[in-house]
């Protein structure tokens, strides 16, 4: 208990600190984790990495493991190194919501969704895969079972249940029943059912939904386990913090998702951004990551595409700084061809392909320079976030990320508005090329720029 305090109360005048040095108007500050780096070992190929999220049910008319497979040159054209596919297992019939049920509603942990394919066709899926340059991670669902899914009947102590005896379900989840991680046995069978995923098929990790609902110590036991097969990846679907302390990778940024989203609205601000970083680099040590997204599958398919959300020149916007800023990118695929439609989440829909330059270049040029420049690799590989301050501040995030290597100096016009901007401090100062236009520049002390609303650039040397 005494150590955990001392840990909070440090954390906590960290943040403090920081907060009086943004008071105070400094021209510049650098966003930097003093923090004792986790335990945790990420996998040499991961720091570089942009997630590529893929929802095979939607993905092509088939919806199936091999009609998917035919895209696997594009997207590693398009410089993706992460294929997170959503649950792959058989689904419950039993209280199944639409047509097709919940990828969620797990009946055998074992099995292939027959919807999809074969083991065969999975194992074939990893294998060129991996031809192409690219890890495959599943989404793995511990925290709840489909009402049909054998351990039911088998091990119903397995299940929670409330105080009249009937096994609960989380939250409106009807068609699923959560488990109960206070028994030793479920644990063991979990963790033998993710090794068997590493051993059989050869996957590289698990994105893990609803995490923080697992106890940590089971995860961290997991990895343990796990990495005694292969280095793998391991994404939690959460932002708690101790979960990357031995078990996890990386984590969800939901929190500054929100603050994209509110931002696009005008309802918060630049300021919003930097309190956040405050925030994350109180409680983050530099080793963690934390990954950064515009869209998936849940926010698509429940809260709007991010042209509903954002609007088409904020969207653009953000997705960029999603890949500039300390951390991992993600693209739900259909991003890359500009797709601006909810999918249906229980029944088939489709995405449509329809070719869009101008997003498949946006994206393409964001996986490259993110794979190429070490100032922007993840965790403690890459650069601390040096903010550039500017005259105007609330409509503008501008900053720098630098080592011996490389240099990026980024600005973001966050608002609807024209600005023109003055740029504060000597952190940008030199000669550079912007990724898009190629144009190159030089910038001087007090340099100006003129921003259209949503703005941005991007300058490397």
């Amino acid at each position: 208990m005494k150590i955990m305090l001392n840990r909070h109360i440090k954390n906590l005048f960290l943040a403090l600190v920081l907060a009086l040095v943004l008071t105070l108007g400094s021209c510049n500050h650098e966003v930097k984790s003093d923090l004792t780096p986790f335990k945790i070992e990420h996998p040499d190929w991961s720091y570089n990495a942009t997630i590529y999220e893929v929802n095979i049910r939607q993905f092509t008319p088939e919806g199936t493991f091999a009609a998917f497979e035919e895209h696997l040159p594009r997207l590693s054209d398009l410089g993706v190194d992460i294929l997170w596919l959503m649950p792959i297992h058989p689904i419950g019939e039993v209280e199944r919501k639409g047509s097709l049920g919940s990828y969620y509603s797990v009946k055998d942990y074992k099995g292939i969704n027959p919807e999809f394919g074969s083991m065969d066709d999975f194992k074939r899926l990893v294998i060129k895969a991996h031809e192409q340059g690219m890890k495959v991670i599943i989404d793995w669902v511990a925290n709840h079972t489909s009402h049909d899914n054998a351990m039911v009947y088998e091990h119903p102590e397995w299940y929670t249940r409330d105080s009249t005896g009937n096994m609960l379900s989380p939250f409106d989840w009807s068609d699923v029943l959560q488990l109960d991680y206070e028994n030793q046995d479920l644990r063991n069978y979990m963790i033998d059912a993710l090794s068997f995923w590493v051993k059989e098929a050869n996957i590289d990790g698990f994105r893990c939904d609803v995490a923080a609902m697992v106890p940590t110590d089971f995860w961290n036991s997991a990895r343990v386990e796990l990495d005694k097969i292969k280095p793998v990846f391991m994404l939690a679907e959460a932002d708690k913090v101790e979960l990357q302390e031995y078990a996890f990778d990386a984590d969800y940024g939901w929190e500054f998702h929100h603050i994209m989203n509110d931002i696009a609205k005008g309802k918060k601000s630049v300021k919003d951004i930097d309190s956040y970083f405050q925030r994350e680099i109180a409680a983050y040590p530099k080793n963690t990551i934390r990954m950064h997204f515009t869209s998936n599958h849940d926010e698509n398919s429940w809260a709007g595409t991010e042209f509903d959300r954002m609007g088409e020149p904020a969207a653009k916007a953000f997705a960029a700084l999603t890949f500039v800023i300390p951390g991992m990118p993600l693209i739900y695929n259909g991003q890359e061809v500009g797709f601006n439609r909810m999918l249906k989440f229980f029944d088939k829909d489709e995405i449509d392909w329809t070719p869009n330059v101008e997003f498949t270049n946006l994206y393409t040029r964001l996986t490259s320079l993110k794979k190429s420049n070490t100032a922007l690799w993840a965790a403690d590989k890459g650069a601390d976030m040096f903010r550039v301050k500017t005259v105007n501040e609330a409509p503008i995030f501008a900053f720098t990320r630098e080592n011996k290597e490389d240099k990026v100096f980024a600005v973001f016009n966050l608002s609807d508005q024209n600005q023109e901007i003055e740029l504060q401090g000597d952190a940008f100062i030199g000669e550079y090329t912007e990724i898009f236009t190629e144009k190159q520049m030089r910038f001087e002390e007090r340099a100006t720029l003129n921003l259209k609303p949503w703005q941005f650039f991007i300058y490397v040397k």
